[in-house]
C-alpha cells in the first residue's frame, strides 16, 4: 500500500481528484500502467511529457502530474510531433481514444508511423466514441451497435497494429486491462525502444458500449477480455481457425530503423541535448 500511495503523491495532481471515468470504465488501469511504467523507466520526471487528444482515455493528462499538454480532437499526434522536434531529449507519450486515433487523427497517425519519430502512442480501445455520443469507431468490431450504427456496425474494423507496422511503425504491442502487469510492461518495453512505438490497449467501457451491445457489467467484461485474448507466444503454435475473435497479446512487432528526429538533426550538424 505504501508504494501505491507514494506512486499516487509522485504521479497524480490529487487536488483534481475525483476523476470523471465512470464505475468499470478501464481507463483508470491503463494509466496506472501508464504511471508504472514511466515509474520504472527511470526518467526524470521533469524530461517526461503526457500528450492526449479528446475522449475518455484523453482525460488522463489533467490527472498526471508531469509536464502535460490537452489538445484537440484528432490532432495529439501532431502536437506531440512539434514538441518532439523543437525538445527531442524529452520523452513523450501520447495518450488516444480509438476514435481519437484512427478515424479523426487517422492521417496523423499514419505519418507519425511513416516518420519513426520517436514518440510513445497508448491507444485506449474501447471500440466506440465513449464520450461524444457513443457512436462507432473504425475500431468497433462488425456488428456491434453504437448510436451510428443502431442495427449493428457494416464495416470491418481496422487491425491498428497491422495499420501501423505497414504505415512504418517500428514498435507494436497490444495489452489488455484485464491484464494490467503485463500492460505495464509493453509501455515500458515501448518506451525503450527508439522510433515509434504503438501500444493498443483494450479498455471495456461498460456504459456506451457494453450495455448498448449486452455485454454485462464491468466485470464480465473484464472476464470476458481475458478469457478470449492469447500470448503471441502461444498463438504462433495455433491454427488460424483457432484465433477466430482472439485478441493477440504481447510485441507483435520490433524493428530497428533510423529514428526522424535523430536524422535531422544530424541533417543540420546539430546534437540532440
Amino acid at each position: 500500500m505504501a508504494v501505491i500511495e507514494q506512486l499516487t503523491q509522485d504521479f497524480l495532481r490529487t487536488k483534481k481528484l475525483p476523476h470523471i471515468w465512470c464505475p468499470g470504465c478501464g481507463n483508470g488501469i491503463v494509466t496506472a500502467a501508464l504511471v508504472r511504467a514511466i515509474e520504472r523507466s527511470g526518467y526524470d520526471q521533469k524530461d517526461v511529457v503526457i500528450v492526449s487528444g479528446i475522449g475518455c482515455s484523453s482525460r488522463a493528462a489533467g490527472y498526471l502530474n508531469f509536464n502535460t499538454l490537452h489538445t484537440t480532437h484528432g490532432r495529439a499526434l501532431a502536437f506531440a510531433t512539434g514538441l518532439k522536434m523543437a525538445r527531442p531529449e524529452l520523452k513523450l507519450f501520447v495518450i488516444m481514444g480509438d476514435g481519437d486515433c484512427s478515424a479523426i487523427g487517422g492521417n496523423h497517425f499514419i505519418h507519425s508511423a511513416r516518420r519513426n519519430i520517436d514518440l510513445n502512442a497508448v491507444i485506449v480501445n474501447n471500440h466506440i466514441y465513449g464520450m461524444t455520443g457513443g457512436q462507432h469507431s473504425p475500431l468497433t468490431p462488425t456488428g456491434k451497435k453504437a448510436t451510428t450504427a443502431p442495427r449493428g456496425t457494416l464495416e470491418r474494423p481496422f487491425d491498428l497494429l497491422e495499420l501501423a507496422r505497414g504505415a512504418g511503425a517500428t514498435f507494436g504491442a497490444k495489452g489488455i486491462a484485464a491484464q494490467p502487469r503485463q500492460l505495464e510492461q509493453l509501455i515500458l518495453r515501448g518506451a525503450n525502444h527508439r522510433g515509434f512505438s504503438v501500444v493498443e490497449a483494450l479498455s471495456p467501457c461498460p456504459i456506451a458500449y457494453g450495455r448498448r451491445n449486452k455485454l454485462g457489467g464491468a466485470v464480465e467484461m473484464l472476464r470476458d477480455m481475458k478469457e478470449n485474448s492469447i500470448s503471441v507466444e502461444r498463438a504462433a503454435n495455433m491454427e488460424e481457425t483457432e484465433l477466430v475473435d482472439k485478441t493477440i497479446t504481447g510485441v507483435l512487432f520490433s524493428i530497428d530503423a533510423p529514428e526522424y528526429a535523430e536524422e535531422y538533426y544530424r541533417s543540420i550538424g546539430k546534437e540532440i541535448g
